[in-house]
């Protein structure tokens, strides 16, 4: 058997992180093992889980866009996820072999908001794709709500508020965002490549959060106009670094140096 490893696959992939991330953590531990990045396209979903079942030096993968949801018909769901969010963004080898799928994302992306009291109040969240549904499954852990929900498809972002029992609006993406506590980008609109993401941030109050999950570039438009208004801003490395924490402890068997966080940001930052 080879070195082990565990990867990270999506389409498309060099713009990733994660290996940064995970390479930092395994040299800091003097784990003797790899973490790659591995294109993927939709197409050859199946056949790399097919190969990665048949590899024994292989601890499992980060799913990023666009497999998350697709990934759910790939693995087992031992955990409920399928029900409880709809889509995974980590694969696992089990103890017996079989290949199971979870989802980290949902703790990473709730980690920074820790503190906050968000328990009824209004939320807006931007996106319906694999990644918001991890995002709402934690808000509505936070009992926050109403929720407005933009999206390009209206009718699959108000099947997705009532999928997870919110009380809201879905709206089409552009305009004004209304008044929330919490504003949450979880798309890829604003990422390298992709077209930008324009909201009228202007009704928010003066304490509300902005939070885009893009890391690709760091300071997006989204978090610059809100830091024009001197809002709170949150940036895609903290849900990134949060859900690869939970990744990491389930492929190498050990926790990740938290304690370094500063030194990581400063490297991915580079």
């Amino acid at each position: 058997m080879g070195k082990p490893y565990a990867d990270v696959i999506g389409d498309p992939i060099s713009h990733s992180k994660s290996p940064l991330i995970h390479g930092f953590w395994l040299e800091a531990l003097g784990i003797d093992a790899e973490y790659r990045a591995t294109h993927v396209t939709p197409d050859a979903l199946p056949a790399y889980f097919a190969e990665r079942k048949d590899d024994p030096a292989w601890r499992g993968c980060n799913i990023t866009v666009p497999h998350k949801v697709a990934a759910l018909a790939q693995v087992e769901d031992r955990s409920g996820v399928r029900t409880a969010i709809g889509a995974v963004n980590t694969a696992i080898r089990a103890e017996d072999g079989a290949l199971v799928g979870t989802n980290t994302d949902a703790a990473g992306f709730a980690a920074p908001l820790a503190g906050l009291d968000l328990a009824g109040k209004p939320v807006t969240v931007v996106g319906a794709g694999g990644a918001a549904r991890a995002v709402l499954f934690a808000l509505a852990e936070m009992n926050v709500g109403p929720v407005t929900l933009f999206n390009r498809d209206v009718a699959k972002g108000a099947a997705l508020l009532s999928a997870f029992g919110f009380e809201g609006q879905a709206l089409p993406i552009g305009g004004g965002v209304p008044s929330s506590a919490l504003v949450v980008n979880a798309t890829s609109l604003g990422m390298t490549g992709q077209p930008p993401l324009d909201l009228d941030l202007s009704a928010l109050p003066a304490d509300a959060v902005v939070y885009d999950i893009v890391y690709a570039p760091l300071e997006t438009g989204l978090l610059a106009a809100a830091r024009a208004r001197r809002l709170v801003t949150i940036d895609g490395l903290e849900m990134l670094i949060g859900q690869a924490a939970v990744a990491f402890e389930l492929f190498f068997g050990a926790a990740p140096p938290r304690d370094r966080d500063d030194e990581l940001r400063a490297i991915l930052l580079g």
